[in-house]
C-alpha cells in the first residue's frame, strides 16, 4: 500500500486569504477546516484536495487574534468558521453567513476553549436491610397451578 505524503504549509493571518485563493485558482476543493487548542495557541488547519492529493495550510494564533474569513473564496467555509467561533471562541471577521454565535447552542460559551471539569460526589454506601443482613429469605409469593387447574399460593 502506498502511503501518500501530505504537505503542511504554515500561514499567518496576513497571508491566509491569499494562500487559500491560490488553492482555489489551482483547482483544489476545500475538504475541511479543523481547530484545536494546545496550551494557549489555537491551531487551525485548512485541508484541500485535488486528484486525491491533499494539501494543508496551518494557522497558529494566540487567543484574541482575529482571523479573516475565507468565505469570499470558498463560501462553504461559513459552516466551519461559525463552528470554530462557537466552540472555541476564535474571532473570525467578515464571514459571509455569520450566525453570530448561534450556529451551535451550548450551555457553556466556547466549551472547547477551556476544558470543563465535572466533580462527581462519591457514592454513599448502601443501607443494609436487617432481614437480608441476618440471612433471612425474602417473603416472595408466586402463583402456580395445581394438577386440577386451580391456583395455589406458595410461600
Amino acid at each position: 500500500m502506498h502511503k501518500e505524503e501530505q504537505t503542511i504549509t504554515e500561514v499567518g493571518v496576513d497571508n491566509l486569504v491569499s494562500e487559500v485563493s491560490k488553492m482555489y485558482d489551482e483547482g483544489y476543493r476545500l475538504v475541511q477546516i479543523g481547530c484545536g487548542k494546545y496550551d494557549d495557541i489555537f491551531e487551525i488547519n485548512y485541508s484541500f484536495d485535488k486528484d486525491c492529493k491533499f494539501v494543508n495550510l496551518r494557522l497558529k494564533i494566540a487567543e484574541g487574534v482575529v482571523v479573516p474569513s475565507i468565505t469570499g473564496v470558498y463560501l462553504c467555509a461559513f459552516i466551519y468558521e461559525n463552528e470554530i467561533h462557537d466552540l472555541f471562541g476564535v474571532s473570525i471577521k467578515d464571514i459571509a453567513i455569520d450566525f453570530k454565535g448561534n450556529l451551535i447552542r451550548t450551555s457553556i460559551k466556547s466549551p472547547f476553549n477551556t476544558p470543563t471539569v465535572t466533580k462527581v460526589k462519591a457514592a454513599k454506601p448502601a443501607k443494609s436491610d436487617n432481614a437480608a443482613a441476618a440471612g433471612a429469605k425474602p417473603d416472595i409469593k408466586t402463583d402456580t397451578k395445581t394438577d386440577a387447574g386451580s391456583k395455589k399460593e406458595e410461600a
